[in-house]
């Protein structure tokens, strides 16, 4: 059986440790496997750029973060368009079929989930494993790489707290996530923050400032604001569209932090600043539970190829690892709840979202 493996989008942590889960089982539990790893995801696939891989290449990677098979980005509303007479979609069955391949393993987010999606309805047969640190993929309770990324972002804020203390400042941190709030909740309610800023919760100034003021009133004249990448506020949030993207392109690459930092300096004599986690927040070695769920995806992976149960994406259903139809999932976003359990606890507890 010849398997085909790839890496497509963001980097994250677990990677690595997913492909091992994956390789592992296969080499154990049949003899005959050919395993070929695409170089930088999709790319690779399109121009027959991979690597035959061996059984050793998987040793020793559980801890090793990034991606032993390099990952790119090529976005899925792309994927149709032909660039100079290059038609990527036919390309990538070209070698598949070249290669005669008997599925495709594809570890991505949501973007190249619906492209995997998209090249099992064009006749492959192709497995999902979902990686992303945003934890946002509809129908799996976990996706790895969320926790790491979590711990990195928690370890951040606080020690941006223990400064904004020292020299009585209000930072604004900017943590990951653009269109969804999951990484920027978890280590925002995990490190303390006093204020946590949601691209799912539309945010008003005022409601920032007065949590701060309280804050002050009882003597704790510094505070530390957790904001997502993706965070709005209120008035934007009534924007159609288009407008919000030219606001958005009008910041030149700064994120609303900045912009809430701005307001802020009208209502505080504290200094305010920005602070940014940054990519960090992919890099360095996955975190002890995602090297558990990132094997515990990989294997769930290997039984779907050897039982050829393919057009299936791997899901954490609350403690059970199984699989659901790649279709069911590929094109949806899993939001942060607003009236959920979490943030409604957070606000029980005096956590301000704006």
């Amino acid at each position: 059986m010849k398997v085909g493996i790839l890496t497509s989008g963001g980097d994250c942590q677990a990677l690595n440790a997913t492909m091992r889960g994956l390789a592992k089982t296969l080499y154990r539990q049949s003899k005959d496997i050919e395993i070929i790893g695409f170089l930088k995801g999709y790319k690779g696939l399109m121009l027959g750029q991979y690597k035959k891989m061996k059984e050793e290449d998987f040793e020793d990677i559980l801890n090793l973060g990034g991606t032993i098979l390099g990952t790119s980005r090529c976005p899925f509303k792309k994927m149709r368009v032909i660039e100079d007479g290059f038609d990527k979609v036919e390309a990538m069955k070209k070698t598949y079929n070249k290669l005669k391949l008997d599925c495709l393993v594809v570890l991505g987010g949501n973007g190249s989930l619906k492209s995997a999606n998209m090249l099992a309805q064009e006749g492959l047969n192709v497995i999902g494993l979902p990686k992303t640190i945003d934890n946002d993929t509809w129908g799996t309770d976990y996706t790895f790489g969320f926790q790491s990324a979590v711990n990195v972002a928690s370890q951040y804020l606080d020690e941006i707290q223990t400064t904004a203390e020292s020299h009585d400042r209000i930072f604004v941190v900017e943590i990951m996530g653009h269109r969804v709030g999951h990484i920027c909740l978890a280590s925002g309610l995990a490190s303390g923050a006093d204020v946590i800023l949601l691209p799912e919760i539309p945010y008003d100034i005022k409601g920032i400032v007065k949590a701060i003021k309280e804050r002050q009133k009882k003597g704790q004249n510094y505070a530390v604001i957790a904001c997502a990448e993706g965070a709005i506020s209120k008035e934007d949030s009534l924007l159609t569209k288009k407008k919000y993207k030219a606001k958005v392109a009008s910041r030149n690459g700064m994120s609303v932090a900045y912009e809430v930092a701005k307001e802020l300096e009208g209502y505080f004599d504290n200094e305010i600043r920005v602070s940014l986690a940054g990519h960090v927040q992919r890099g360095g070695q996955p975190s002890s539970y995602d090297r558990l769920m990132a094997t515990r995806f990989g294997i769930e992976g290997a039984r779907l190829v050897l039982n050829q149960d393919f057009g299936k994406l791997v899901v954490l259903d609350k403690t059970e690892v199984k699989a659901i139809p790649l279709a069911q999932s590929a094109g949806k976003l899993k939001y942060v709840d607003p009236e959920g359990e979490v943030v409604t606890g957070a606000k029980l507890m005096g956590v301000s979202f704006g």
